[in-house]
């Protein structure tokens, strides 16, 4: 299952329909303006339209990313105040849209760089903020999948045991996933790249959140090298992972049926092609 992170501009579901002009069987949006605190309200149209083309193609494992402006580990309480009532917001919109995975990043917990103690107190806070927020809504389903990060400056997430920590101190651990993000895995030095490396990373990720928590991939190659911590994704086949790279975790059955995102740069290709088509079709080479 192949999909893309895709534009909202001229309504939400404008990105189903690029979705399905370019062959993807799922998608990945923002369900508002990532860049602004200000959340205007969801119309009706709105909201039904975004269902009606959701449920004509068939997508019922689309994907929500949460705005980039949040940060429930910030030790800031007026940050992490804002932090907190917009998450709510994101977590309430996809609700009313019927989606079901709500992507976000740990944050960072703003102190000294790779502190144990820093990383610790962060992890728990983020683990208090969604407690907070999942309380308050007991009966809605979209789970929240937190994602591994590059680990750049003070962010958190760029080991899989930051993820497992959040999971375990939170009281509603049932409605908590986790998102992979392959540009992520290898800038944050997690090398699946060939049978062996990959059936590795299988083993340290159940050990960890465990492998029925994987809601979502996020596929990406890299342009920076293994365990450079920098955050920089690339088209597939063209950076440091390389389409050999994708193969086992593509030919992984267990994988079938999960969204699998390309956040990869929108750009045209040089001979006018989309370049979400190439990704795709290069994706789905590796397949056979």
């Amino acid at each position: 299952m192949f999909g893309s992170h895709l534009s909202i501009a001229g309504g939400m579901y404008k990105a189903v329909l690029e979705a399905e002009r370019l062959g993807f069987d799922t998608v990945q949006v923002f369900t508002k303006n990532q860049q602004q605190w200000r959340v205007p309200p969801l119309s009706e149209e709105s909201r039904a339209r975004w269902q009606n083309e959701c449920r004509r193609l068939g997508f019922d494992q689309v994907v929500s990313h949460d705005s980039y402006l949040i940060n429930l580990a910030s030790p800031d309480p007026d940050l992490r105040k804002k932090s907190i009532e917009l998450f709510t917001e994101e977590l309430v919109r996809c609700h009313l849209l019927g989606i079901p995975y709500l992507v976000t990043h740990p944050g960072a917990h703003m102190g000294q760089r790779d502190d144990p103690a820093c990383e610790s107190e962060g992890c728990q806070r983020v683990a208090e903020a969604l407690d907070l927020i999942l309380g308050q809504y007991p009966d809605h389903r979209t789970i929240v999948c937190l994602e591994i990060t590059a680990g750049q400056g003070s962010g958190l997430g760029y080991r899989l045991e930051h993820l497992s920590s959040i999971i375990k101190q939170n009281r509603h651990s049932d409605r908590l996933g986790v998102c992979l993000d392959t540009a992520h895995l290898f800038a944050a030095g997690y090398d699946f790249r060939g049978n062996i490396q990959y059936k590795h990373l299988l083993r340290q990720i159940d050990t960890t959140v465990g492998l029925e928590r994987v809601r979502v991939w996020h596929l990406n190659d890299s342009q920076k090298p293994l365990g450079s911590r920098v955050d920089r994704h690339d088209h597939i086949g063209l950076g440091m992972i390389g389409e050999e790279g994708f193969k086992p975790m593509i030919r992984d059955k267990r994988w079938r049926d999960t969204p699998k995102i390309l956040e990869t740069p929108k750009l045209k290709h040089p001979d006018g092609r989309d370049w979400d088509s190439i990704n795709l079709e290069r994706l789905k080479s590796l397949i056979k």
